[in-house]
């Protein structure tokens, strides 16, 4: 037998890929597993982008996003040389690990949180330091000190529990680590706090924050982080040359000119994210303090977290379960809109009502 031909390193050879969220195979789904925005983009968005489509495209973008950034600067209350802008906060988090981490070089990080953060890890080989989260999700500041970490990312809000570290705990994070600290805001705009004001206190902060879930852009992939001037020279080092196309530089600009509209979105979200909460927590199931656009809830026994997804798929509802230690009794399912959250709520209360019977 001819032995197979090894082209990759060996830690790619051994590491799994990032999976992202299953996606609908048919039409008439609910789709409340990946954290989308049920509200459409403004329309002012769809005509920049419109407008856009012409002859220029033959021609590359400004590969530092000149405009959108100053726009960004100008709504965030920060300065141009502190923004570098990406393809989806997903790119940024890649810089980063790309001009930071590697052999030798730790990334921490609390878990349970965002899956991709050890998946960019290991394609650089940088040995990894995971943090257990305490029950309630509140931060591990003395472990993570400990740690000694060139990089390390806390998610606030996180995903999966949607909960949030309080600003000034992460600021009195920063001033104790030796290595940069990544805030990563990907839901911010549904929380009552954020951490912008950190950059200015402390060198080693850089927050990073998506057009994706507030701004219904999830299509375009756009996002951006503020830093310190000399961490935007150090990842622009690294970066891909044009890595934010035309269109989402236009799409990005349009955005922040009708912010007002992310807003009222986020403020509808906040309203049905409550409801969702008290429909969940009626059939007994433990819900998390969520400030996402999103919620986690573990789920009353003996329904079984994976019974309810996998029953809620066959009922074109989708949401997601987790296969993994710490999470697998419990549920993320996304706000949608008010039409969906009724129907979502309906079939569980079908799925759930047998169970609480026995109760």
């Amino acid at each position: 037998m001819q032995q197979a031909v090894r082209y990759f390193r060996p830690n790619v050879e051994a590491m799994a890929g990032y999976v992202p969220g299953e996606q609908p195979q048919g039409d008439g789904y609910i789709k409340l597993n990946t954290n989308e925005n049920p509200y459409p983009p403004p329309r002012s968005v769809l005509q920049a982008i419109r407008a856009a489509v012409n002859d220029r495209l033959r021609l590359y973008p400004d590969p530092l996003a000149t405009d959108l950034r100053r726009k960004i600067a100008e709504v965030y209350g920060t300065r141009t040389e502190r923004v570098i802008v990406g393809n989806g906060s997903d790119d940024i988090l890649a810089m980063l690990v790309r001009a930071v981490a590697g052999p030798g070089r730790t990334v921490a990080y609390p878990v349970p949180t965002y899956s991709l953060y050890p998946t960019l890890c290991r394609i650089v080989d940088a040995p990894v330091r995971e943090v257990p989260y305490p029950h309630d999700f509140s931060l591990p500041a003395d472990r993570l000190v400990r740690a000694r970490a060139a990089l390390t990312f806390v998610a606030s809000p996180n995903s999966p529990s949607g909960t949030v570290i309080p600003p000034a705990e992460l600021g009195r994070l920063a001033r104790r680590l030796r290595g940069l600290l990544a805030i990563d805001e990907a839901y911010v705009d549904f929380a009552d706090e954020h951490c912008l004001h950190l950059v200015e206190r402390h060198r080693n902060v850089v927050v990073l924050r998506s057009f994706s879930k507030s701004f219904s852009l999830c299509g375009i992939r756009l996002g951006f982080a503020v830093a310190r001037e000399e961490i935007v020279e150090g990842l622009v080092k690294v970066k891909d040359s044009y890595n934010v196309n035309r269109l989402a530089q236009v799409a990005g600009v349009a955005a922040l000119e009708a912010i007002g509209v992310m807003r009222a979105h986020a403020e509808q979200i906040r309203a049905t994210r409550a409801r969702l909460v008290r429909g969940l927590e009626a059939f007994g199931w433990r819900v998390y303090p969520s400030q996402a656009n999103f919620v986690f809830a573990r789920v009353r026994p003996p329904a079984t977290a994976r019974g309810i997804y996998e029953a809620l798929k066959a009922r074109r509802i989708l949401v997601r379960w987790f296969d993994s230690p710490g999470l697998e009794d419990g549920l993320r399912i996304s706000v949608g809109s008010e039409r969906e959250t009724d129907v979502l709520l309906r079939e569980l209360g079908r799925l759930c009502a047998p169970h609480a019977s026995r109760a």
